[in-house]
């Protein structure tokens, strides 16, 4: 205390303070200043700032005349296009819900001219629109919708196929429907029966095809376009399908899969003899059951992939659930719900589950060996997600109007594939973030 009073009398203490008085006083009228200054001129910007107002909501209808989404002239990587998922903990993209899109889809059937006839549910006459208007949305992060102008600017000079069953070709349109919204596809090639073909887009030299092999494997098959076969298909399970193979080195992009073409009745073949079958009673052959072959044909796949001197960027899609009730496709089965499930409303059945096992152990076996040579594997999980969508199938809108003459009639379903548009279209979602960000 006496120290504090002593110093407080010292003559060279006063003048110091006085000096910083006038520091203090000049330092005041400095910053008062610069804030005045500031103000005038943040003022002055904000009169610069010119906001787009933001466009009315259109109405949505519930015929198949929606509006369809505005023309972008050129692509543009705005951040709100770039995935949210890298400013956040990774997440797993197919876990989560299908929540509410009042913006519903970016093509109808009047905007989109690659639609097949059994897909093709507005134009079929399906009288609810209510299914159009869900997204996926993963639990831990965002999900971006497909942006096909930043997908048609990756894929310029690249080619792209979709090998598998009528699977794989749903999905191959639902991709084209969407991109045709920036450039149309121009078909030039198909097989006999439409089902493996080719489409460039000029403007970005970009090849997209679909290759129709539904076991992978090579096969005999006796089946017309209705299903029904005249005799037993025969696989050969050390042979892959050259249909694919001997293309497999022009694509940059591939997703493949496999599927419900498994479960059929079929005969095995390996080192050019008959080793058993599945499902083939009264032909005194061991029953190796569907697990066997399509742990066979998946292996072998596999080792193609990991092995080729050939480095595609490849998604292995797991298998895609039905949703029959009361019966089979043949045999009277329906699926007319309007509504996702949530995810404590149902479970795989045992099949779907058996499969899709398969498929994780696999490429779990194959990702390990792929990494070692250099290849790109990544898991296209859209089981779980797909099977909370029993809506989103034609159900009897697989035909064209099918209640036109007779609001009772028995008609077969398709609870299988997937409207178009329709929760397929979310599929591309997960393919753009994985393809972005490496996920």
């Amino acid at each position: 205390m006496m120290k504090e009073m002593r110093s407080v009398s010292n003559p060279f203490f006063l003048q110091k303070h006085k000096n910083q008085a006038l520091l203090k006083c000049f330092l005041s009228f400095f910053l008062v200043g610069l804030a005045l200054r500031l103000l005038f001129s943040d003022s002055f910007t904000s009169f610069l700032v010119v906001e787009t107002p933001p466009s009315p909501n259109n109405d949505k209808t519930e015929s198949s005349n929606l509006s369809p989404p505005p023309q972008v002239l050129d692509f543009v990587d705005f951040p709100a296009n770039q995935s949210q998922t890298s400013q956040k903990e990774k997440c797993d993209l197919f876990v989560g819900d299908w929540v509410p899109d009042p913006s519903g889809p970016v093509y109808t059937n009047g905007s989109c001219y690659e639609i097949e006839d059994h897909q093709n549910c507005m134009r079929n006459g399906r009288p609810d629109t209510g299914y159009l208007y869900w997204r996926w949305s993963p639990r831990d992060c965002e999900l971006p919708k497909f942006n096909p102008h930043k997908f048609l600017h990756l894929m310029r000079h690249k080619s792209w196929a979709f090998i598998g069953d009528s699977i794989s070709r749903n999905h191959v349109q639902s991709l084209l429907c969407i991109l045709s919204q920036v450039e149309p596809a121009r078909e030039v090639y198909h097989d006999e029966e439409y089902r493996s073909k080719i489409w460039k887009f000029p403007t970005h030299n970009f090849t997209l095809s679909v290759i129709w092999t539904p076991f992978l494997v090579k096969s005999a098959i006796f089946e017309d376009i209705n299903g029904v076969s005249s005799s037993e298909i025969q696989l050969y399970l050390d042979y892959l399908d050259d249909k694919w193979t001997s293309q497999y080195e022009d694509f940059d992009y591939v997703v493949i899969a496999g599927g419900k073409w498994f479960l059929k009745t079929a005969i095995y073949h390996e080192n050019d003899t008959v080793t058993g079958c599945h499902y083939c009673p009264g032909k005194n052959l061991t029953e190796l059951g569907f697990e066997y072959a399509y742990r066979k044909a998946l292996k072998l796949v596999l080792n193609l992939i990991t092995n080729s001197s050939h480095k595609a960027y490849v998604f292995l899609r797991t298998t895609t659930p039905d949703h029959f009730e009361n019966g089979e496709w043949f045999s009277g089965g329906y699926c007319n719900r309007t509504v996702p499930f949530k995810e404590n409303q149902i479970g795989p059945i045992a099949v779907d589950s058996t499969m899709r096992e398969i498929e994780l152990e696999e490429f779990e076996n194959a990702a390990s060996q792929g990494l070692n040579h250099g290849a790109t594997l990544k898991l296209l999980d859209t089981t779980f997600l797909s099977l909370l969508r029993p809506d989103g199938h034609p159900g009897p809108y697989r035909q064209y109007q099918p209640f036109a003459r007779d609001k009772n009639a028995k008609v077969q379903n398709d609870c299988l594939h997937w409207c178009l548009p329709g929760p397929i279209d979310s599929w591309n979602d997960l393919v753009m973030e994985m393809l972005v960000n490496g996920r």
